[in-house]
C-alpha cells in the first residue's frame, strides 16, 4: 500500500477518534480529578455547606479509623467471595456449554444465562430478599432454613446478579480451546484431569481473569444489594452513600470513594502481571 493513502487512511481514523477520547477525557477521567481535589475540601461545621479550603483530614480519618478499616476490609472480602463463587460456577457450566452440548442446547443456555441482564436490578434484588426471608420465605419454607438477611445473603445475591459477567468470557475462552489440543494430550497419555489442568486451563485463565474484573469491580461498589438483603450489614458502597446523602458530607464521601477506585486499580495491576489481559 502506498504510503500516502496510508497516512490519509490514519488521519481519517485519529479524527474518528477525537469525539469519543475528548468524551471520556472530559467525563470520566474529569470527574475522576474533581472526586481527587473533593477529597482534600471541608464542611462547615454549623452550615453543612462545602468549603474550598484545602485540609487532609478526611483522608487521615480514612486511613485512621477503625470502623472505615473494617468495612473496607469485608467490603473486599465480599468482592473476592463474589468473584470465586461466580468463578466455580462458571467453569463447568462454561465447559459444558462450549464442548459438550448440541448446538440448540447451548443456544439455549446462552439465552437462559443471558436474558437476566435484561431484567430490572431491584427486581432481581427484591426476588432474592423474598427468597431468602427467615420468616415463611420459599427457602426456609422447603427446606426449613434460611440464611435470612446478612452477610451471606448478600454474596448470594450478588453471585446471583454477576455471575452472566463470569460465564460468557469463560465460555468463549473453552470455545477457543482446540479439540485437537485435547485430543494430542489424550493420544499422549494424559488423564482428562492432567488435561484440563495443564492443558485446558493455562487457555482459559484469561477468560476468568477478564470476568473476575466485572464481578469483583460491580461486587465492590455494590451498595443497594447489601440495602435490601444485607440486614444490619455495611459495605462501603453505604458508607459512602451515608456521607453523601445522610450526613451531606461531600469531601468525605470523595475521600472514601477513592478507598475501592484504588481497589480496582490494585487488582487490575495484579491481573495484568499475570499475564491474562495480554491474552484475552
Amino acid at each position: 500500500m502506498p504510503l500516502a493513502p496510508r497516512l490519509r487512511e490514519r488521519a481519517a481514523l485519529a479524527f474518528l477518534l477525537i469525539p469519543p477520547l475528548g468524551w471520556l477525557i472530559l467525563a470520566y477521567l474529569g470527574s475522576l480529578a474533581v472526586l481527587l481535589v473533593s477529597a482534600f475540601w471541608g464542611t462547615n461545621s454549623f452550615t453543612g455547606k462545602v468549603v474550598h479550603t484545602f485540609t487532609g483530614d478526611n483522608i487521615v480519618r480514612v486511613l485512621t479509623d477503625p470502623v472505615i478499616r473494617t468495612v473496607t476490609l469485608r467490603t473486599v472480602a465480599v468482592a473476592l467471595a463474589v468473584t470465586v463463587l461466580c468463578a466455580v460456577l462458571a467453569v463447568p457450566l462454561a465447559l459444558f456449554m462450549a464442548k459438550f452440548a448440541s448446538p440448540t442446547v447451548r443456544i439455549a443456555l446462552v439465552v437462559a444465562i443471558t436474558t437476566p441482564l435484561w431484567a430490572s436490578y431491584l427486581v432481581k434484588a427484591y426476588a432474592w430478599r423474598m427468597l431468602l426471608s427467615p420468616e415463611g420465605g420459599p427457602l426456609s419454607w422447603a427446606s426449613g432454613w434460611s440464611p435470612g438477611y446478612g452477610l451471606v445473603a448478600t454474596v448470594i445475591t450478588l453471585t446471583y446478579l454477576w455471575l452472566p459477567y463470569m460465564v460468557i468470557p469463560v465460555f468463549a475462552a473453552f470455545q477457543r480451546v482446540p479439540d485437537a489440543l485435547v485430543d494430542a494430550s489424550s493420544d499422549l497419555g494424559a488423564s482428562d484431569l492432567s488435561t484440563l489442568r495443564l492443558v485446558v486451563a493455562p487457555m482459559i485463565f484469561p477468560g476468568i481473569a477478564a470476568g473476575s474484573i466485572f464481578t469483583f469491580s460491580l461486587s465492590l461498589g455494590d451498595y443497594i444489594a447489601v440495602q435490601i438483603v444485607g440486614g444490619k450489614t455495611q459495605l462501603l458502597g453505604n458508607v459512602i452513600y451515608g456521607q453523601l446523602v445522610t450526613a451531606n458530607n461531600q469531601p468525605m464521601a470523595a475521600a472514601l470513594s477513592l478507598i475501592p477506585l484504588l481497589a480496582i486499580v490494585l487488582y487490575l495491576l495484579a491481573m495484568r502481571r499475570t499475564g491474562a489481559l495480554e491474552s484475552v
